[in-house]
């Protein structure tokens, strides 16, 4: 059978219409929702194609009890998604691009990164705040970051960073119930999800610093499926692609797992990037913070050398201990 557009069997891969393309995601609504901003995306060039939204249950949509932190596998919320492109369930992924484990799927790979927008995190709590200060002393916090926790208690030692789990809704929820004083999210998730209204405080990415890649929304295919590349390849936004891939780079190079209490945040500002870390223990009492810059083309030698400042710093004791 040909594989292609327009083949003379009216087929794309095994038994999939010519102009029809399945989409594997998780059943979360912000999941969802990020699936439909790629879809909009496509149909504004692409008229032609439909897509099929083929929902998949993730190992993290499943146990929404225990800490993340205390998880010890990656691709937790991404494995079984991946699954289905490999199993030729689906034709095209798309997920949360921190959500994707640092080292490469055999097979697969990320066609497109699209506008990323929103990278920083956002804090939502009972009452609105100009400033961290403004938390009550003691403040129950909701979190399953220790990237999060470490930061915060790193400002506010006083903070008490409490397990959270569940979506974005049920967070916020959580907090308006009085469960927690507060909780922080990635802007990026609380923005699509139309909640902005209920965010207390944004946090400055080059201060606050989030997730490798978060707020970026990856789409992945096959690594041989060179009909589906060259259809994503305009899709793909340069900036976005170039400050995620960096963020990325530096994350592997100190060997930071997908929990760790670390971060980077990369900036383009013309011909220039400018990329920040830090890793931490877990409660923010030893932090090691390095900024690196240079130009755009030669992001990847900036997060090589920022790496290298880290783990001459220590960073890979503070890592051994996560």
């Amino acid at each position: 059978m040909v594989s292609g557009f327009g083949n003379e069997t009216g087929c794309y891969g095994r038994g999939l219409l010519m102009n029809k393309l399945r989409i594997a995601t998780r059943s979360s609504s912000l999941a969802l929702i990020q699936t439909q901003i790629f879809v909009e995306a496509v149909k504004k060039q692409k008229e032609d194609i439909d897509f099929e939204i083929v929902e998949i249950k993730s190992k993290g949509d499943i146990d929404k009890k225990k800490p993340l932190w205390e998880l010890s596998e990656t691709g937790f919320f991404t494995t079984a998604i991946e699954n289905a492109l490999r199993e030729n369930k689906a034709d095209i992924a798309v997920h949360s691009f921190k959500d994707l484990p640092i080292e490469k799927t055999e097979g697969l790979t990320v066609a497109a990164v699209l506008d990323r927008k929103y990278c920083q995190d956002c804090l939502i709590c009972g009452k609105k705040i100009k400033m961290m200060k403004d938390l009550p002393k003691g403040a129950r916090i909701g979190t399953s970051s220790l990237r999060r926790k470490a930061q915060l208690l790193h400002q506010r030692p006083d903070l008490k960073c409490e397990p959270i789990r569940g979506n974005v809704p049920t967070r916020i929820s959580q907090v308006e119930k009085g469960q927690f004083d507060a909780t922080v999210l990635a802007y990026a998730g609380v923005e699509r999800l139309g909640l902005a209204d209920k965010v207390s405080l944004m946090f400055d990415p080059a201060e606050f610093i989030s997730a490798p890649a978060q707020g970026a929304i990856a789409v992945q295919v096959k690594a041989d499926d060179n009909k589906i590349l060259k259809l994503l390849a305009e899709f793909d936004d340069k900036p976005s692609r170039i400050t995620s891939d960096t963020e990325r780079l530096v994350w592997h190079i100190i060997g930071a797992g997908c929990h760790a209490p670390a971060g980077v945040f990369a900036q383009i500002d013309s011909d220039d990037i400018t990329v920040y870390a830090f890793v931490s223990d877990p409660n923010g009492r030893k932090m090691i913070n390095r900024r690196a810059k240079g130009q755009v083309k030669s992001a990847r030698k900036v997060a090589q050398d920022l790496a290298n400042e880290l783990l001459e710093a220590g960073a890979a004791e503070l890592l051994k201990n996560e």
